[in-house]
């Protein structure tokens, strides 16, 4: 037996050697996420408890709806910021009239629920396609947004990077959720979606709450290499 034992303390020892290794490998690795991925900016958003809801106001402290007078990227171009967006997703749009920004009509490939959508402009039917705030404002107040100047709030509103144009009765029923209460039922479209809540909230220096966290994190399971998009990521870009 005494001959077995330095045998067995040296196995002992590479062992322990072994899985050090490979627990050192797993820490400075995947769960971190690659640079430039969704998972790694997730990684660096502060997580805290949502703040109270009081003192939000839409119009009081992000700006009056679709102005085109922030600081957001495609601002300042005469068009408004709804029709900026359905410009950008929708396909075989028409203008009205003799106009360069109104669009009269188009077809949604709809992100939130997968369907094709026919988007016609008019009082009865305009909300079919609704432009959703992907991180609501809501959320954002409080998350930190309280904390931001009035022009950068008002930035957040109409920053292409945080809008989309989505099935209007999804929109609604989505409303200010975080992603621990609400995805789109589209699961192809689940990705980028949480990939662009987070890369709003890394923009604008907000936080996200334990379970978003989680639930951003659960997502990006299936989609780890999922890139960080950016205002100029094709989808987001508007289209010049």
């Amino acid at each position: 037996m005494n001959s077995r034992t330095p045998r067995t303390a040296l196995a002992l020892v590479l062992l322990g050697a072994v899985l050090a290794g490979c627990s050192t490998s797993h820490d400075d690795g995947g769960d971190k996420g690659k640079p430039g991925t969704a998972r790694a900016a997730l990684g660096e958003l502060p997580v805290k408890k949502a703040a109270s809801k009081d003192g939000y106001d839409r119009e009081g402290k992000f700006g009056s709806a679709w102005s085109d007078s922030t600081s957001a990227p495609g601002s300042g171009n005469s068009c408004d910021t709804r029709n900026d967006i359905l410009a950008r997703d929708l396909k075989d749009t028409r203008f009205k009239g003799g106009s360069k920004c109104v669009i009269d009509g188009g077809t949604l490939d709809d992100p939130y629920t997968g369907r094709k959508i026919r988007f016609q402009r008019g009082p009865k039917t305009s909300s079919a396609v609704q432009i959703d705030h992907l991180v609501a404002l809501s959320n954002a107040w409080q998350t930190g947004a309280r904390k931001l100047s009035q022009s950068r709030r008002e930035a957040l509103a109409n920053d292409p990077l945080n809008l989309v144009s989505a099935d209007g009765p999804a929109n609604m029923g989505k409303g200010d959720k975080d992603a621990a209460a609400w995805l789109p039922a589209n699961k192809g479209f689940q990705c980028a979606y949480v990939a662009r809540q987070i890369a709003v909230k890394k923009e604008y220096r907000l936080w996200v709450t334990d379970d978003e966290r989680k639930a951003m994190d659960k997502v990006l399971d299936t989609c780890p290499d999922e890139p960080l998009p950016t205002g100029g990521t094709r989808g987001v870009a508007l289209k010049s």
